[in-house]
Formats: structure tokens, sequence, C-alpha cells
């Protein structure tokens, strides 16, 4: 009798191991997940602000030109503003298909290939 309870203790005592194990893995998952989104957000958002630098000299310069080929300063400026106007006039109309799908296929897709990598290992 001793014998079986014995057994049902060590038992126990492997079940409390293994769901401590569990829960320690679904942790340091949780990090690395954590961590990978976190580097990918700030890699983006340096990208990001690099290229509105970009896109703001060059609006500029664009401006300029504009200018200089209509005679007035401000005809410059306001073709380059109805330029980006049309162009957020048409982001905004075809936002799911530009933004949201490929954000969220993009989203899945890393999520999938993190979850099939910790499979195999």
């Amino acid at each position: 009798m001793e014998e079986a309870f014995a057994k049902v203790e060590d038992l126990v005592g492997h079940v409390k191991e293994y769901v401590n194990n569990r829960v320690e893995s679904a942790k340091l998952n949780m990090a690395e997940k954590a961590s990978n989104i976190s580097a990918r957000f700030i890699a983006v958002m340096v990208v990001l602000v690099l290229f509105l630098f970009f896109t703001g000299f060059l609006s500029t310069a664009l401006a300029y030109l504009l200018a200089e080929w209509t005679g007035k300063l401000y005809w410059g400026f306001l073709i380059v503003a109805g330029l980006y106007l049309v162009i957020a006039i048409v982001i905004w109309l075809a936002k799911d298909r530009l933004i949201r799908f490929p954000i969220m296929n993009a989203m899945l897709q890393q999520l999938y290939n993190e979850e099939a990598s910790h499979e195999e290992n």
C-alpha cells in the first residue's frame, strides 16, 4: 500500500514539474515573440522616419521646381499638396487591400512560422 502511495506522490511530483516546465516554456515563447515584435517595430520606425525626411526634402525640391516652371512659388507648393491629397484619397479608398490585409497576412505568417519552428525543435 505504501508503495502505491509513493508512486502516486512521485507521479504528482512529475506532473507538477511538467506543468511548471510548460508554463516556463510559454513565458519564454511570449518573451521571444514580444522581443521580435519590438525589434521589428523599432526597425520599421527608423526606416519610416528616414523615409519621411526623404519625402519632405523631395517634396520641397519638387515644389521649387514646379514654382520655377509656373513662375509662382505658391503654385509649386499647391501642386505638390494636391498630389499628396490625391495619393491620400487613393490610399483611403483602398486601405483594406493596400494596408489592412497585407499587415494581417504578414502577422499571421510570422506567427505561423514561429510556431512551426518551435514545433520542429
